[in-house]
């Protein structure tokens, strides 16, 4: 009797060392901030999306999220240190559109897009916008069409970085257009529009977001949105589609990803936290200041749209034939 005794006291006593273990081990890891880390530089549309929904974020999780850029290969130096990280809840990747098509551009990849990773949730999603220096004496599309006929090889277009929508974008016009156009990759947007603006480059494929202000300061002249439809903020502006550019359909959208193996739980109510704060009404006007919208989703309904995304891109990108590795 008393072995039994003993036995059954010996296991609530491991039960218990269990659970306070496994509670103080949840209490840190609650006092710990979570890392949100970005692939791509300080200042770009990416960075400024991601601070604001971790700023937002920590209030209503009650945990900081700190913002951590690891900039580099358009994003797959931060996708790497992420997708190795512990499955614990406090690492999470911000993704932007080059998630999906990197999957395509880099042959030899460290990590597996789709299986190193799970998807949180989907959160903005932004036009592009053809735009070009001042200087360069074209005013519309069809003009730009002409004048880059007329000058092959002469009119460079920038980048934040190989492979980058900025980057496909201005190789689907190449090929649509059938006209002869440098690419000049930069590090970082920041650098790109700074060449851009001092006429060191005559013309790019960006964010609305980012454009706006120097398109508003007349700094940049607007020629067209990349997406079917017309952009809001500037009515009166063509979509590729439009003219004549039937398949162009380009926009930047942006996610939060997990390491896999994440607790599905937490997952979910991640998910639950970023959706009720990108349809809220603040979070609404400070996205449609810089010319991006929500995207409110499930997990389900933001795995779905991701791996869409990559088998679209991966026919886009073989038709077009790039490689960056």
């Amino acid at each position: 009797m008393k072995t039994l005794l003993s036995r059954t006291l010996s296991v609530l006593r491991t039960i218990v060392c269990a659970a306070l273990t496994i509670f103080s081990c949840s209490v840190a890891q609650a006092q710990n901030p979570i890392r949100l880390m970005v692939g791509f530089p300080p200042g770009g549309t990416t960075d400024v999306i991601a601070r604001t929904l971790a700023n937002e974020l920590s209030k209503r999780i009650n945990r900081e999220v700190v913002v951590e850029n690891k900039p580099g290969a358009s994003g797959n130096i931060a996708a790497s240190s992420v997708a190795r990280a512990a499955p614990d809840g406090s690492t999470l990747l911000f993704v932007a559109s080059t998630h999906a098509t990197n999957a395509s551009l880099y042959r030899n990849l460290n990590f597996d897009t789709r299986g190193d990773f799970s998807v949180v949730s989907m959160v903005a999603t932004s036009p592009y916008v053809l735009v070009v220096n001042p200087t360069l004496p074209v005013k519309s599309l069809d003009e730009l069409t002409e004048y880059l006929k007329k000058h092959p090889g002469k009119v460079n277009f920038a980048s934040a970085s190989p492979g980058t929508g900025q980057h496909l974008a201005g190789e689907i016009y190449k090929k649509l257009a059938k006209v002869d156009i440098l690419h000049v990759p930069y590090k970082g947007s920041a650098a790109a529009l700074s060449d851009l603006i001092a006429g060191r480059v005559e013309m790019m494929f960006d964010n609305i977001a980012v454009m706006l202000p120097h398109i508003k300061s007349e700094a940049l002249r607007p020629l067209a949105i990349t997406t079917q439809q017309r952009f809001n903020g500037l009515p009166q502006l063509p979509t590729m589609a439009e003219k004549g550019y039937a398949e162009f359909n380009v926009s930047s959208w942006f996610a939060v990803v997990a390491p896999a193996k994440t607790r599905g739980d937490y997952l979910d109510k991640l998910n639950h936290s970023i959706n009720e704060i990108i349809k809220s009404d603040e979070f609404v006007k400070q996205l449609a200041d810089f010319g991006a919208a929500p995207m409110p989703s499930t997990r389900e309904q933001s795995s779905a749209y991701v791996e869409a995304e990559i088998e679209r891109w991966q026919k886009v990108i073989n038709d077009l034939g790039i490689r960056i590795n």
